[in-house]
């Protein structure tokens, strides 16, 4: 049913209060017991039992259900990664996965914008441009879906999805606090980490608010040109540029970062790209993850061979950089880094990234 004018699209990311408020309950700890059926996944004003039925006639009557979203598609592989494209109430629709790492840790990728306007050559979802940002509820209620499927709770989220967040910092800020609120999920800030293609404001941004959440920083080169060729990005702030605000952002938090290092075949794995991470690294606290791209449709690249790789970390063990290979997960469903795609948008990029480090 058409809401009216006054109703929200989706109760998610309100507190009780403003929850009562803005759906005009005649009791305000009714505000308190949608809260917290909605934490708990309900959605359907139905099923929030210990509403007066007259209650819940009127809430479905008024709004229809608690969020704006809805699943358009679901697929899981043999590792039990989950993809789904969730349908927002525009007709646009996102991606958000469920990955299961070795541990048997649960992990919500979540996307943050519909497309994405940075351009990296080595991302499906380069190629589609920005469509909107999403809001703080549309990304949350990616988590509400993902936790209808789990089996076990979601106790990691990692902003990776469709999307640069730190171009739309602020409904990613507010989703963050929301999703780690004792009374709503109570995520650990620690377990949650936001990647970026190399976005300074966003890095300073960060470093300004303080809050303890992991960074992830897609680097793919530390060679100026070439990183210009590859990511767009680096015309605005280049790697040196970068490295000054992930230098104040150490400064001023003292957190180990990740920098994602994306390898492509005959590009960025010879000697020469080797000392150049090497050099680029050196002095800040991080640790390197190296992932072997995988293949996507109409890009100009290839994955390298595993001797190609073996040669890469042997020169990185030369010069003695601290290093991660990764592999990727959802492979089997189209779901790994620079694979996913929906008919209706094209694309999304994500690589699952935890450090095991201060977990708690």
């Amino acid at each position: 049913m058409e809401q009216t004018n006054t109703m929200p699209r989706s109760l998610y990311g309100l507190d009780a209060g403003a929850i009562a408020e803005v759906l005009s309950l005649p009791r305000a700890f009714y505000g308190k017991q949608i809260y917290q059926w909605l934490v708990k996944g309900v959605t359907s004003f139905d099923e929030m039992t210990n509403l007066p039925k007259a209650e819940r006639l009127r809430l479905k009557e008024v709004m229809g259900s608690a969020v704006s979203s809805a699943v358009e598609t679901s697929e899981t592989d043999g590792s039990g990664a989950t993809k789904m494209g969730i349908r927002l109430h525009d007709g646009r629709v996102v991606e958000c996965v469920l990955l299961i790492d070795k541990h048997g840790r649960h992990t919500a990728c979540l996307s943050s914008q519909v497309g994405c306007a940075m351009g990296c050559t080595f991302c499906k979802t380069g190629t589609m441009g920005l469509l909107r940002n999403l809001t703080a509820d549309e990304i949350i209620e990616q988590y509400i879906h993902l936790l209808a499927v789990s089996d076990q709770p979601i106790t990691h989220i990692v902003y990776m999805g469709m999307g640069e967040p730190l171009a739309n910092i602020n409904p990613v800020i507010q989703s963050i606090h929301y999703l780690h609120e004792k009374e709503s999920f109570n995520i650990s800030l620690r377990r949650m980490t936001i990647s970026t293609c190399g976005v300074v404001p966003g890095i300073l941004r960060l470093a300004e608010l303080g809050l303890p959440v992991r960074l992830a920083v897609s680097l793919v080169s530390a060679d100026n040109r070439l990183r210009s060729k590859i990511m767009p990005v680096n015309e605005k702030w280049d790697i040196m540029a970068l490295k000054k605000a992930l230098m104040v952002y150490q400064h001023v938090g003292g957190k180990r970062f990740t920098i994602e290092y994306c390898m492509l075949r005959g590009v960025n794995t010879d000697e020469f790209s080797a000392k150049k991470l090497a050099t680029y690294v050196a002095g800040m606290n991080v640790v390197v993850n190296l992932i072997p791209w995988n293949p996507a449709e109409e890009l100009p690249y290839e994955t390298p061979s595993e001797d190609e790789i073996d040669t890469f970390c042997r020169e990185l063990d030369r010069y003695r950089v601290n290093y991660t290979r990764r592999r990727s997960r959802g492979r089997e469903i189209n779901g790994a880094c620079g694979q996913l795609a929906v008919p209706i948008n094209k694309g999304l990029d994500y690589e699952l990234m935890i450090d095991d480090e201060d977990d708690e």
